[in-house]
């Protein structure tokens, strides 16, 4: 449903089918009935490489992730942008950090030899990489081309 978001409970990991419209009702898990992180839909989350697979990987959207390094430049003038962006995507494309100082099986696993490197995910794959710190108007065009 394109009206739809899936979100994934944090406590038992069931994922919630939630109209875009009800995202602001504080909505609860289906299974478990803890609240749901969907105010996340519009922040940049951190992940790792523990739970890439579960929370990039199966984030039932299109999804932004932004390979970083905390001593690298470019990746700190970057990440304003994609803070705009995961507002401006909300509800249709989820944005993470992923730290690879502290998380490098992640970043070997897709060959990433050059921070910021940004992998865009859809339906479960890496659908492009984009290499080095890029202009907003590239991020995001390559945003909308997943949708």
């Amino acid at each position: 449903m394109a009206d739809s978001v899936i979100v994934q409970c944090t406590q038992c990991r069931t994922k919630n089918r939630i109209p875009k419209a009800r995202l602001g009702e504080a909505p609860l898990c289906g299974r478990c009935r803890a609240p749901l992180p969907a105010g996340d839909l519009a922040k940049v989350v951190t992940v790792t490489d523990g739970d890439f697979n579960t929370v990039v990987l199966g984030a039932g959207m299109p999804a932004v992730v932004d390979c970083w390094a905390p001593w690298c430049g470019p990746c700190r003038a970057v990440a304003p942008i994609l803070d705009d962006l995961a507002r401006q995507f909300s509800g249709r494309v989820r944005i993470f950090k992923l730290n690879l100082d502290e998380n490098p099986a992640t970043g070997a696993r897709f060959h990433i030899t050059s921070v910021p490197t940004l992998l865009l995910v859809k339906d479960g794959q890496v659908v492009r990489t984009l290499v080095g710190a890029q202009p907003r108007e590239a991020m995001e065009a390559a945003i909308g081309s997943m949708l």
